[in-house]
């Protein structure tokens, strides 16, 4: 298999810049292309807030040759918190098919108007994103389905990565 061929050091660099590449689409996206983020959709960003400064760390370690140990234990919480982004995305596609209701509390996040005056004027100029329709795709997947991909992908490097750091440890002992 290829994962098993690269060293830990390549795969967590993999992971690294992949989970970067998918957050900096995601705000270009939002930025750049105008794409309101919904509710859920900002949820499944935080597994790439705390998973790349762990994956970050971990490589650090790996180009250090220092604490190989937790260099893994990084790796897999990395793994486990991308595993758990997947699982947000698969989610949020699957209540956009139509497959599973969606969260009943999204759409939008608007601040709170302090008047009346404020909330009418807020009605006007304030789009609604609804959790459960998809405002792109390609290739069939909206954002959320990206997401679970890129998601995916980099929780199996960072695997790969901690399973390839237990390989060599065993290897040496």
């Amino acid at each position: 298999m290829l994962l098993s061929r690269l060293t830990p050091a390549v795969a967590t660099l993999l992971a690294f810049v992949g989970g970067l590449a998918a957050i900096l689409t995601a705000w270009g996206f939002q930025i750049l292309g105008g794409y309101a983020p919904c509710k859920l959709c900002l949820e499944q960003r935080v597994p790439y807030y705390i998973g790349l400064p762990l994956a970050l760390l971990a490589l650090v370690l790996l180009w250090k040759g220092h604490m190989r140990s937790l260099a893994m234990l990084l790796l897999l919480a990395v793994a486990a918190v991308f595993v758990y982004g997947a699982g947000l995305g698969v989610y949020q596609s699957g209540a956009e098919w139509g497959f599973w209701p969606g969260p009943v509390d999204c759409g939008g996040g608007a601040a709170i108007p302090s008047s009346a005056a404020g909330m009418l004027n807020a009605l006007k100029s304030t789009r609604v994103v609804s959790c459960t329709e998809a405002s792109w795709r390609l290739l069939g997947l909206s954002f959320a389905g990206w997401n679970a991909v890129a998601s995916a992908a980099v929780a199996l490097l960072a695997l790969a990565a901690a399973l390839g750091l237990r390989a060599r440890r065993d290897r040496t002992v």
